[in-house]
């Protein structure tokens, strides 16, 4: 926590990610400084910040990808319905609590913050604000779910992440992953282990990520900088391994953020114009899997690339936000209210039916 502190406490972040327009704060407690982004209200932003790129604008482009085409108008109008909301409460004034920039935030025990004095210490600093928690699920953060239910936070559905408690065990239940760990083995690209990661890298870890997250997937998806990814490796919040190409380039990477025993892999990048039989994506995901087995760590994998993470053993959850807004006027409560509603009761079903 301090290391993150120390990069980005008191700074807007535009300048390491582009495409966020807010600023880190940070929050004191017995775990250490807690991260938090205060973002007042643009288009366009990264979701990781932003209530109306993750549930309108990011929403919209998800729904046109994958949702069944008779469903396609209705979808489209109730994400209407939710962006009209969203612009006349002021809902998208956001300050998230424990928000590290990544597409998945990991929680300190529960036993080791005084959540009363954190919320209200947060209400008086940002009177203004919704107040969210993003990335809450029942598998490893029940507590914090149940304490922010009993604080007056509404439960926001989100997106549907895959989680291995004992990736281990997926092993011996899993012929695909036990294949992705062989190809480590056996791939004639150069394994580059974290302690290989060189200043003249940092540039094409960038490039990868970019080629899937941003141009395969959505410009609502944070950009990340050269520069940010320097200065998260170099301060540890990072650990990056790879595989390298004949020439020495990075083909291949993922970049492991950890918290206690829990790791997500938020920078997972790869040459996208290589055919698929390179295998390149299953060399990526395989590091983090491998990992996990070596240190006994549980492995959030966040969203997307569902089938292949189901054959994983990725168990799938709804990963949720909890939002306050009791202080807020009557118009930002029912607005947080109807996206409560129509996330917890239509988007999160149709995350699971589909399979997303």
């Amino acid at each position: 926590m301090r290391s993150f502190a120390a990069i980005h406490d008191g700074c807007g972040v535009h300048a390491l990610i582009p495409n966020v327009h807010a600023r880190v704060e940070t929050l004191s407690t017995a775990a250490g400084p807690l991260p938090a982004t205060v973002h007042d209200a643009g288009a366009g932003d990264a979701w990781i910040c932003s209530p109306r790129s993750t549930y309108v604008d990011y929403a919209a482009q998800e729904a046109q990808r994958y949702m069944h085409v008779g469903l396609g108008p209705w979808t489209t109008r109730v994400i209407a319905s939710i962006g009209t909301a969203v612009e006349w409460s002021g809902l998208d004034r956001a300050v998230a609590l424990n928000n590290w920039l990544l597409s998945t935030n990991l929680y300190p025990p529960l036993g080791s913050i005084d959540l009363s004095s954190l919320m209200s210490e947060a209400v008086k600093r940002w009177p203004g604000y919704t107040l969210w928690f993003r990335s809450l699920n029942t598998e490893d953060n029940t507590g914090w779910l149940e304490a922010l239910r009993a604080a007056g936070c509404n439960l926001v559905a989100a997106r549907q992440v895959y989680f291995y408690s004992d990736v281990a065990s997926a092993v011996d239940q899993h012929h695909n992953l036990r294949r992705d760990l062989a190809l480590l083995r056996q791939t004639s690209l150069t394994h580059s282990p974290d302690h290989s990661i060189t200043e003249a890298d940092y540039p094409r870890i960038a490039e990868l990520y970019h080629m899937l997250y941003i141009r395969k997937y959505s410009g609502f998806n944070p950009v990340y900088s050269a520069d940010f990814l320097a200065r998260w490796h170099r301060a540890g919040l990072l650990a990056f391994e790879g595989f390298r190409d004949g020439d020495g380039r990075l083909a291949s990477v993922v970049g492991i953020f950890r918290l206690g025993q829990t790791a997500t892999a938020p920078i997972v990048g790869y040459d996208t114009a290589q055919p698929r039989r390179a295998g390149l994506y299953r060399l990526a995901t395989g590091c983090a899997y491998r990992a996990c087995i070596e240190h006994g760590w549980r492995l959030n994998l966040s969203a997307g690339a569902a089938e292949f993470k189901r054959l994983r053993g990725g168990h799938p959850l709804i990963e949720y936000s909890a939002v306050y807004a009791r202080h807020l006027p009557r118009r930002t409560r029912h607005a947080v209210a109807l996206l409560s509603a129509a996330t917890c009761r239509i988007g999160a079903p149709l995350l699971g039916r589909y399979r997303l």
